[in-house]
């Protein structure tokens, strides 16, 4: 398919940063080549690095690129939906999440969009980047790492009865119309936890899902912002919503 018959102002990337100056800029020439009719969303957490200013500066010269500013570091749970509030609230078709540090190939984009736009019959309202089904795989990471996040993908598919594979990949494309059944303000997740329970309260809502295979290169700049401690509050908030499903 050629992803460029999607018109503008129907297609919304969205990013969350915090300190990601070292990856922005390069990041964002990329986006733009693959999907240059996409709109750009940057959610900043008052980034001390200034990557918010640098995103001013962008965006007085190119219409596409949004900033919202937060202000202070409030987690990528709170900064995710507040990316698809946006995009629901700005009537978007779509929206695309993908981390700032490169993790994710902007070349993955058009594929993306390419498999929610195809899938008409039944229609599918989220397509994840997954490294866990055929042809995709991790880079990178350090032998914790590979076992925590299978780890946490078992226990969400268990205990919340995902269909999918990579229920923690933050690579997706949702169908807009599909995000305004959520209700935003009522999710229990601030941080990582928050890709569970958008599946769970999609799947709850009777959305469809489809996985692609995408390869995770693990952040070559910048710092890590997951840690234990994320991975303990992502299992505990997974248990508050199977009790209360």
């Amino acid at each position: 398919m050629d992803d460029t018959r999607l018109a503008a102002g129907q297609l919304l990337v969205a990013v969350a940063t915090y300190n990601e100056m070292e990856n922005l800029p390069a990041l964002v020439a990329a986006i733009f080549q693959y999907v240059p009719q996409a709109d750009l969303l940057v959610v900043d957490d008052n980034s001390p690095d200034w990557t918010g200013h640098w995103c001013d500066a962008q965006a007085s010269e190119d219409i596409r690129i949004h900033c919202l500013h937060r202000p202070k570091k409030l987690g990528l749970g709170t900064a995710t939906l507040a990316a698809l509030a946006f995009a629901v609230d700005q009537g978007y078709r779509y929206v695309i999440n993908l981390d700032a540090d490169f993790s994710h190939a902007p070349s993955d984009l058009p594929r993306l969009l390419a498999a929610v736009e195809q899938a008409d019959s039944p229609t599918i309202d989220v397509v994840i980047g997954s490294r866990y089904v055929p042809g995709g795989a991790i880079r990178g990471w350090p032998f914790w790492r590979h076992v925590m996040s299978r780890a946490v993908n078992t226990y969400a598919r268990w205990l919340l009865r995902l269909p999918c594979r990579d229920c923690s990949g933050a690579f997706r494309c949702y169908r807009v119309d599909r995000l305004r059944s959520l209700d935003f303000p009522t999710f229990y997740s601030r941080g990582y936890s928050v890709l569970e329970e958008l599946l769970w309260r999609l799947k709850r809502a009777g959305a469809r899902f489809q996985e692609i295979p995408i390869v995770f290169v693990n952040r070559r700049r910048g710092v890590s912002k997951i840690n234990g401690r994320e991975a303990l509050a992502a299992l505990w908030i997974m248990l508050r919503l199977a009790v209360k499903g």
